[in-house]
This record gives structure tokens, sequence and C-alpha cells, in this order.
């Protein structure tokens, strides 16, 4: 039988460097992956109306971010973690505002 000894805890301070940090806004993202990889754009999704064309929603792209896959898994729980303490404090995030749960829009009788 061996002697375990209790391993100690090293605490390690984190420093956050803000200094080339830039801030934007995005209302829509795109993903994409690899097999290593998973890809983020975040941008913004535009309406356009032109005279006689069909009406078009153009997504500009701000940000791309490239992540592994376990610090993706690490985004999705923190996000989902944010959004559960959100909704507990406000209440339900409506995804989809002005449409019935099947994705119509609402009747107008």
């Amino acid at each position: 039988m061996t002697d375990q000894q209790p391993q100690q805890q090293q605490q390690v301070q984190l420093r956050i460097d803000e200094s080339k940090m830039n801030t934007t806004y995005a209302n829509t993202i795109r993903t994409s992956n690899t097999h290593d990889e998973l890809i983020m754009d975040f941008g913004l999704n535009m309406p356009m109306q032109t005279p006689g064309q069909p009406p078009m929603v153009v997504f500009s792209v701000g940000s791309r971010v490239v992540m592994n896959w376990a610090g993706a898994k690490r985004l999705a729980m923190s996000i989902g973690g944010a959004v559960r303490q959100y909704e507990e404090r406000f209440g339900e995030i409506d995804i989809n505002p002005g449409q019935q749960p099947d994705g119509t829009p609402p009747s107008t009788n």
C-alpha cells in the first residue's frame, strides 16, 4: 500500500488585458466547421429593399472567431449558463417575437 499525499491546489493569478479589444454588436451568427475547429462569423442582418427587386437580407460579417472543439464546448456551457440565469431573473427570452409557436405570423382577424 502506498501513501498518497493530498494534492495541494495551486492558485493561478489571471490578468485580463483589454488594451487591444474591439467591441462590436451582432444580431446574427453563421457557423461552419472542420474536423478540428468551429468557425463563427458574427455580424448584422440588414434588410435591403430595392425598387423592382424582391426583398433581400444582407449579412454583413463583422468578426470571425475560430475555436477548437474543447473551447467551443466551454463557450456553449458558459453561454447556456448565462442564458439560464437571465431567464430565471427576467423570464423566458422569445427568439421569434411576433410569431406563433409553429412559426407562422399571428392572424390579423
